[in-house]
């Protein structure tokens, strides 16, 4: 894999500062830029190879909700991560249709860094665990869901809820083997290849709603 050029964007100094140590000190992490405005970003994005943004979401002068959909329109191919808190869940659904491919918590561990940034890199989609288990789903319109079953449809819920293939066989009474059936075949009716992506989907086409 090619070094990965990154930029962090987050007005708190100390911790954009700390992220920065901590992103230099792994192998094939290139910082190329850092700023606690937006604009700022979006500016350098002119003249400025950036592959990956940790994106902070509460910032002075544009949010990151906006400087996400100004960064993408100078570049479409750039992929950005939201840097959030528990207290950020109502702009997930904004930062989703923004653009945004990844959320991490701003407590995370370099482990969870890393494998968020390499899985984003490579064209997937990441959330933290913790932001899975914290996030509330409510279906809706379930009729734009038309090639989905209604055991599907069941399985799907229970996915966003950030269950486990084991606890969603539990809660449907199925077994675990039929569980991993289902989810394949959502993967393969949604054109997903992972849980974070589902989720993404499910946002964008109003099968769900975050609270």
């Amino acid at each position: 894999m090619s070094e990965i050029n990154i930029a962090v964007i987050d007005d708190h100094d100390l911790f954009r500062e700390g992220i920065i140590l901590v992103l230099s000190q792994i192998d094939g992490f290139n910082i190329v830029f850092d700023a606690s405005d937006g604009n700022q970003f979006v500016e350098a994005l002119n003249h400025l190879k950036v592959d990956i943004a940790l994106m902070d979401i509460e910032m002075p002068a544009i949010n990151g909700i906006q400087a996400t959909i100004n960064a993408l329109k100078v570049n479409p191919d750039l992929k950005v991560i939201a840097l959030t808190m528990f207290s950020d869940t109502g702009h997930y659904t904004q930062m989703i249709n923004a653009g945004v491919k990844g959320f991490i918590l701003k407590k995370t561990n370099k482990f969870e860094l890393q494998q968020a940034i390499t899985t984003v890199y490579l064209g997937c989609s990441y959330f933290s665990q913790e932001i899975l288990k914290k996030m509330a789903f409510q279906s809706l319109h379930s009729n734009q869901c038309n090639q989905l079953t209604a055991r599907e449809m069941e399985v799907l819920d229970l996915i966003c809820k950030g269950l486990t293939s084991q606890e969603i066989a539990g809660n449907l009474f199925i077994s675990i083997k039929t569980v991993e059936v289902h989810r394949g075949n959502i993967f393969l009716k949604t054109n997903v290849r992972n849980t974070a992506e589902l989720i993404i989907w499910a946002v964008k086409t109003n099968l769900i709603t975050i609270e």
